[in-house]
């Protein structure tokens, strides 16, 4: 079967090799690996195969626990987000998973249920971030409930870091106010406890505690100030050059003429564009590396095609000449930041038309 020039190489290693360094950044925690949304994009079987040697992995629903379950997973595997149903309390039973709890309506399937076995329940605290968990000021309740129960539960302590990833002194401070609220409300409790996700592990030493949660550092992405891990990139998306055009001063390029030649200009068209998950929103200007070198998008992203103005390259350009859009010489981040998001939409957006190939 013949595809269209466009595909995702998955380097394998690249995965085992970023679990190490994270488990080397926190040696005292265990590593729940977080592989939801089809593990970043990248397979979430090809994932938790390269992450076996994690002590866990994190999921946000219980069709993604399932998969891994009837794939022979038997790692401890927690649903981030709970139960969305009373109903889904029997297949968490039956697959001896771990849920969050977050909300008190959670907390009452769990305590109005006959539960035969013991069952892990990680209990979310909002310290700060106003999303999901219970203020702090419920927690002890929460737990009193837990442990008075005719039920047997297992209890951990969660929280999440809502500023973690951003450079600027208010967010240190907030990130440090998160980390003290958490710590306080939790001190005087046995349970094991997580606080760290990606940028959390790395810039915040205080915050590892007894379990790490890492997601987007596992993929070779993130854009994480102050980085003292360099992790590899696992995917890369590549197409190649379909077609040369030579224009000349005065002429555009593609959709709406946003782009103008204001000198004759060789343009490469490329076969990618937003039906296979490349932005949209990508602006003039993002790099794209052709033979090694970066030259610029120009003109708007169609849904199969890209242009790029290769005037100032020194090598001759031949159809079928690979183009790379992103990956271990072209960060995701980098693209993502050209086009007004986050490398995580970028990695968990390409689309199932491109086949993704796996590189041992």
């Amino acid at each position: 079967m013949m595809y269209r020039p466009a595909k995702a190489y998955i380097y394998l290693q690249a995965l085992q090799q970023n679990l190490q360094k994270i488990q080397s950044l926190a040696p005292n925690s265990k590593v729940l690996a977080v592989i939801k949304a089809n593990g970043y994009g990248h397979g979430i079987e090809r994932v938790a195969h390269q992450l076996s040697s994690a002590d866990g992995f994190g999921v946000a629903s219980i069709d993604e626990a399932m998969l891994l379950r009837q794939k022979g997973f038997l790692h401890r595997i927690l649903l981030l987000e709970g139960l969305f149903s009373e109903a889904e309390l029997p297949v968490v039973i039956q697959n001896r998973l771990d849920v969050v709890i977050h909300s008190e309506y959670q907390l009452n399937w769990l305590l109005h249920t006959n539960i035969p076995v013991q069952l892990s329940v990680w209990i979310k605290i909002d310290t700060g971030m106003h999303r999901l968990g219970f203020d702090v000021q419920q927690v002890p309740s929460v737990i009193a409930k837990l442990e008075r129960s005719d039920n047997e539960f297992c209890i951990h302590l969660m929280s999440h870091l809502a500023s973690a990833d951003e450079n600027s002194v208010s967010a240190e401070n907030f990130t440090a106010n998160q980390i003290q609220r958490f710590s306080e409300t939790t001190q005087v409790y046995p349970y094991s406890k997580s606080l760290a996700s990606s940028a959390g592990i790395i810039r915040f030493k205080q915050s590892h505690y007894d379990w790490v949660r890492p997601g987007i550092s596992l993929y070779g992405a993130g854009d994480i100030p102050n980085n003292t891990i360099s992790t590899n990139a696992v995917m890369q998306l590549e197409s190649e050059v379909i077609a040369l055009k030579t224009i000349q001063i005065g002429e555009s390029v593609g959709y709406g003429n946003t782009w103008t030649a204001k000198r004759k200009s060789l343009v490469a068209v490329i076969a990618i564009g937003y039906g296979d998950g490349y932005p949209r929103h990508a602006k003039t200007g993002t790099p794209v590396l052709i033979l090694g070198e970066k030259f610029p998008l120009i003109g708007r992203v169609s849904m199969d095609m890209i242009t790029v103005d290769l005037t100032d390259c020194q090598e001759e350009v031949k159809i079928g000449e690979k183009a790379i859009l992103w990956g271990q010489d072209l960060s995701v981040d980098v693209i993502a930041k050209h086009s007004g998001t986050i490398g995580y939409e970028l990695l968990c957006g390409v689309t199932k038309r491109v086949p993704m190939i796996e590189v041992q």
